[in-house]
């Protein structure tokens, strides 16, 4: 098939054509031309004919398929603005900078961020590895690559969200490279085992520095507040000509995967499994000596010996201990007082890196987030088991997420959500999920802290079903709205025929707040989404572009 793009003036200059390696979802040549905003072209097929105004043109190869193929051209994005769109941002790939400190795959990243572009979304995410930045040595810092991505990410108009990420990649849901912590820092935790968190087995987790060691300088003179700032500092001074113009939010890793919790759920090497209840995280010295300080202040020293006894292991489930069970320990004098001061601890250090956040970023007008998961397994039950090993005290009685909310509101911090795209049809019976009621409960919690809420879906989703779910848990009508979406993540699948008809339409509804409360599996709209049905032995290896 041959698709020719007919323009009846000379408008368009040779010259600025140009073609661009794809990346790797893409299957052939991707061609741009820069056209006046007063042209309008055509794409015609012998079946179906679409009006395009626009200033860049996307037209993409169809890849063989035993099925039928969708080719599709995109609009660029329509910059008018109301008070209910929710603009929506596309997470890069983990390995987005190499080991080596450079920007992977230029060229495809170029070409990646121009499809973007053209599909309407705002801007981009990166993770901005501590464990690839100073990796050479304390207060040594490498932000070459990441300034490569900056400006390209300029170049294209688009914004950027950054992630200081503490943490290490590998290891969890959607890891899909290993990036540890930087060397030093490993160095340190082989020579003093207690730097990391500990289960009640002596199981060790270097995801993460432990928050028992927040205030302590053990970290070759520093403490890891303090270690977390200067990095912080060093990208607002290196940066600091695109933040509030390019770079507009800095998400502020305070735990395993960049959340705010306890690595409660581990998955490296088969510890956890969903939907296992978890293990709590209080083992290491230094946690174990604020729990019996905490015992001794209410006058029970022996409730800070140890961390609950009848709490369970990783896989099981609730009614299997003596801790999480319908009547349970957790609603016991004891049960009440290890869960406040357990979730105390991670409010206490998250309130720590967000007050230092707070004051390296005041005044360079780009906003601040936090991530919060959405543990939603066995929240039907009493006890939300799954939750509370997190570090979230949230049961039928106690509601753990509006401290939350007002610790970020505290600070001026966006309270980012996960798990927006799911539906509780969709979960097994037996884990008693409820993502739905948990975001609902979240919603509120953000409203009546006055924190603005931002979103997240938790798994990897193409489909139409997930896009609509997140359109409806964008509006307002029970709690706060979203003021902002970032979806996981950009792969070569992302930007496959359905998949990525499925993100621009889903782009488009976000835009005027999510008010079309399903995708449809074709352009009927009248928009400018060109969508042409073709069949295999129809699709040839290249694509023509003519111009008249």
């Amino acid at each position: 098939m041959t698709i020719t793009l007919r323009s009846s003036t000379s408008f368009i200059s040779l010259r600025h054509t140009r073609s661009l390696k794809t990346p790797d979802g893409f299957s052939g040549t991707v061609c741009f031309a820069q056209i006046k905003p007063s042209c309008r072209l055509q794409a015609k097929n012998s079946k179906q004919e679409a009006q395009l105004s626009q200033d860049d043109i996307l037209v993409t190869e169809g890849r063989k398929s035993k099925n039928w193929e969708k080719l599709h051209a995109i609009s660029g994005p329509d910059h008018s603005s109301s008070n209910s769109r929710v603009p929506v941002f596309v997470m890069l790939p983990l390995d987005t900078v190499t080991i080596g400190g450079n920007l992977n795959k230029p060229r495809a990243m170029n070409a990646s961020l121009m499809a973007l572009r053209s599909a309407g979304v705002e801007g981009v995410m990166v993770d901005a590895w501590w464990g690839l930045v100073e990796k050479d040595g304390p207060l040594k810092y490498n932000w070459e690559g990441y300034a490569e991505l900056v400006q390209m990410v300029q170049k294209h108009g688009l914004k950027l969200q950054v992630v200081m990420s503490f943490h290490q990649c590998g290891g969890n849901v959607g890891d899909s490279c290993s990036i540890p912590l930087p060397p030093w820092v490993l160095e340190e935790m082989s020579k003093n085992l207690d730097l990391v968190y500990t289960d009640k087995s002596g199981r060790r987790n270097p995801e993460y520095i432990s928050l028992g060691c927040d205030s302590l300088p053990l970290l070759r003179g520093r403490t890891p507040i303090q270690v977390y700032s200067d990095y912080m500092r060093s990208f607002r001074n290196r940066f600091k000509d695109y933040l509030g113009q390019v770079i507009t939010e800095i998400q502020v890793g305070m735990g395993p995967c960049g959340e705010l919790r306890y690595p409660a759920y581990p998955e490296s090497k088969g510890t956890w499994n969903f939907p296992g209840i978890g293990e709590f995280q209080c083992y290491d010295k230094y946690m174990r000596a604020s729990l019996e300080a905490s015992a001794e202040a209410v006058g029970k020293t022996g409730w800070g010996q140890r961390g609950p006894h009848d709490s369970g292991q990783y896989n099981q489930f609730p009614e299997e201990t003596g801790f999480f069970r319908r009547d349970g320990t957790w609603n016991t004098e004891y049960g009440q007082f290890f869960l406040e001061w357990y979730s105390g601890k991670l409010l206490e250090h998250g309130d720590k890196i967000l007050a230092a956040a707070e004051g390296i970023f005041r005044g360079t007008g780009a906003k601040l987030s936090g991530k919060v998961a959405g543990i939603h397994w066995h929240y039907g039950t009493r006890s939300h088991a799954a939750e509370l090993t997190a570090g979230y005290y949230n049961t039928r009685h106690h509601d753990g997420y509006l401290p939350m909310a007002r610790m970020f509101s505290k600070h001026g911090v966006v309270f980012n959500f996960t798990c927006m795209e799911m539906r509780d049809g969709e979960q097994p019976q037996h884990a008693n999920c409820s993502p739905e009621g948990l975001v609902r409960q979240v919603k509120m919690a953000t409203r009546t802290a006055r924190t603005e809420l931002a979103g997240e879906n938790a798994l990897e989703r193409y489909d139409a079903g997930a896009f609509s779910q997140v359109m409806a848990t964008s509006r307002s009508e029970s709690g706060n709205g979203l003021t902002a979406f970032t979806y996981l993540r950009m792969n070569k699948r992302l930007f496959e025929g359905d998949n990525w008809l499925h993100l621009v339409q889903f782009v488009e509804s976000m835009s005027e707040g999510g008010r079309h409360g399903k995708l449809s599996e074709c352009d009927s709209s009248g928009t400018n989404l060109y969508v042409g049905f073709i069949k295999d032995k129809s699709v040839q290896k290249t694509t023509e572009v003519a111009l008249a």
